[in-house]
């Protein structure tokens, strides 16, 4: 995390200082009040009475002006520092594969960069001016208390140990529960999610209840973990106040010995005590940065696993700049999820796909269209073989300049919280209004938004809550066809369109996008019937290939599928 501090190294150097300089009036005020006490009010001297309390009210000013910039130096610093932390944190979560992501879960990377930041920053704030304070007044209170008296700094030898070992306790008691309580504050953030995302399936099926009994166990797991530590340091304040009170006593009655005896005054006996107390509260600080150390290595640690977590997607260095432009070709192809690498997904295949080409996709659910499309863009890499876009395997190319190539459209539509304009010019984001529009009529979305009071800049609610599904999906074919890129796939990106609609997309990209080669997943027939080319996947495998004619006549998986969708129809032969 230091790389972090040293871009603001003048913030985390002022802040100290000027705690320094708060400290050293603290420490300077028992010096004067020695002076009110044994030569102003002792000797009944109104003149260094008041001499010398100006000059106290003075040290109180200018220890407060230090403080104040202290803090405001350390603040920006902090903040800073959490500000790139975060963003970089955030960065990283963007160039993981979506394999990786899911390894740390949503809810996990939220807590991260949001509350693990938090901690880290709360210590970096801690450390340039807590313990520079705590440190300070620990060690000049004891330099000042042996200046008054040595048996002074006797008493303070006999009983910071205790204190020491209290704290020690705790600290190792409480640190193993920091770790615990980040992993409950995951599993809070995760539940959340999941049921703000899942609202409309939780009201349909009356889950409420259940899921608040689930949020409630979670949320209850977490509050035992922090109510543990809370009541573990809550008895460290009485006991170090405990011991403070008893140093105090033992000072006054040996004080008074030493008095009688004429070793030290009565305004050195007040400084004693003042000097006592801000010793013993700078231990109780220093416990305190202990806790915050210690939670807040957890979360340094957590964000460490992001940051040094590096891409499994390795970026190659072809800029994109072929002399064939579509052609896709899967070259002995197998793949295994991550998580599961005994399980393959996909086995063996081999398929080339020719510029302009339109290709349709078919088979069961889980035979494994989707796997297959998501290796094109390297949001997965095979396990085995390679896969060439225009004779260059993809792991060669620049991400930027390979996902340039593709343009994707998925079956859950994913939009933002912005205008329909900003939706769809996420596929181009220098495109003017004429090219949405004419993305728009490409996709048949072009009706549903001109009946809109803004148009196209018709504001969408939070994941297109306010669009109906068809609607979202055609925003999001628009958002994919203006990105105009050499290959274009959509899985199952139309199974919210009625087969009329469909008909009529299918009919515009055939006309407007001639030479773009298509790639279209799908479960009905009747989406890729009219594919120059279809492929059958069953269980991974490649059962067959052909135009619609071929497979309806030699391939028993697509009559199969066939028969079960269009018996009895033969408009779609």
């Amino acid at each position: 995390m230091l790389k972090y501090v040293r871009k603001y190294w003048y913030y985390a150097i002022w802040a100290p200082i000027f705690m320094l300089g708060e400290v050293f009036m603290d420490l300077l005020q028992p010096q004067l009040m020695i002076q009110i006490v044994d030569e102003g009010v002792k000797e009944a001297n109104i003149d260094i009475i008041l001499r010398v309390g100006l000059l106290m009210i003075g040290t109180v000013l200018a220890g407060a002006v230090s403080g104040v910039l202290s803090g405001v130096f350390a603040n920006l610093c902090a903040q800073k520092f959490a500000n790139d932390l975060r963003c970089d944190c955030f960065k990283r979560v963007m160039e993981l594969s979506i394999g990786q992501t899911d390894d740390f879960s949503t809810g996990s990377l939220v807590t991260r960069i949001t509350n693990d930041v938090t901690q880290v920053q709360n210590l970096l704030s801690m450390l340039i001016r807590g313990f520079v304070r705590t440190f300070a007044l620990f060690a000049g209170g004891i330099v000042c208390m042996l200046l008054l008296d040595a048996s002074f700094g006797i008493v303070l030898a006999c009983t910071m140990p205790f204190v020491v070992i209290f704290v020690i306790i705790f600290i190792l008691r409480a640190k193993p529960k920091f770790e615990e309580l980040q992993t409950k504050l995951d599993s809070v953030n995760s539940i959340m999610q999941e049921n703000v995302n899942g609202a409309r399936v939780i009201k349909a099926f009356v889950k409420e209840d259940k899921e608040t009994q689930r949020f409630n166990k979670s949320n209850g797991e977490l509050v035992g973990v922090q109510s543990y530590v809370l009541k573990l340091f809550s008895f460290m304040s009485p006991i170090t106040n405990l011991i403070l009170n008893v140093t105090i006593i033992i000072i006054i009655w040996i004080g008074r010995i030493n008095f009688d005896n004429g070793i030290v005054t009565t305004g050195e006996i007040m400084a004693a005590i003042t000097y006592t107390s801000q010793i013993l509260m700078a231990v109780l600080r220093m416990a305190n940065l202990f806790q915050t150390v210690s939670r807040a290595t957890v979360s340094s640690r957590r964000l460490n696993d992001v940051l040094n977590t590096k891409s499994a997607i390795l970026d190659g260095g072809h800029d994109g700049q072929t002399h064939i432009r579509g052609k896709l070709e899967f070259r002995n192809v197998s793949f295994s999820y991550p998580d599961s690498p005994n399980v393959s997904v996909l086995e063996n295949l081999n398929i080339i796909i020719n510029p302009g080409e339109t290709i349709g996709i078919l088979g069961a659910t889980g035979s494994g269209k989707s796997s297959l499309v998501n290796l094109i863009p390297r949001f997965y890499d095979c396990t085995q073989g390679e896969i060439l876009i225009d004779d260059i395997n993809v792991k060669s190319y620049n991400i930027n300049a390979l996902r340039g190539k593709v343009s994707i459209a998925l079956q859950k539509s994913e939009l933002f919280s912005t205008t329909i304009f900003e939706n769809i010019t996420w596929g181009k984001e220098d495109a003017t209004l004429d090219e949405v529009k004419r993305a728009a009529d490409i996709a048949q979305a072009s009706e549903f938004i001109n009946s809109k009071q803004d148009g196209y800049f018709t504001m969408v609610a939070e994941k297109g809550m306010s669009l109906s599904g068809g609607q979202k999906q055609r925003i999001n074919i628009a958002r994919c066809v203006l990105k105009n890129s050499e290959i274009l796939i959509f899985d199952d990106a139309t199974s919210a369109l009625d087969l009329k609609t469909e008909s009529c997309l299918y009919q515009a990209l055939k006309s407007e996008y001639m030479n773009t080669t298509k790639i279209i997943v799908a479960q009905r027939i009747a989406s890729i019937k009219d594919a120059d080319r279809i492929i059958v996947l069953d269980k991974g495998k490649i059962e067959g290939i052909g135009s619609h004619k071929e497979l309806i006549n030699s391939n028993s998986i697509y009559q199969e599928i066939y028969n079960s969708q269009l018996k009895g129809g033969n408009v779609y032969e």
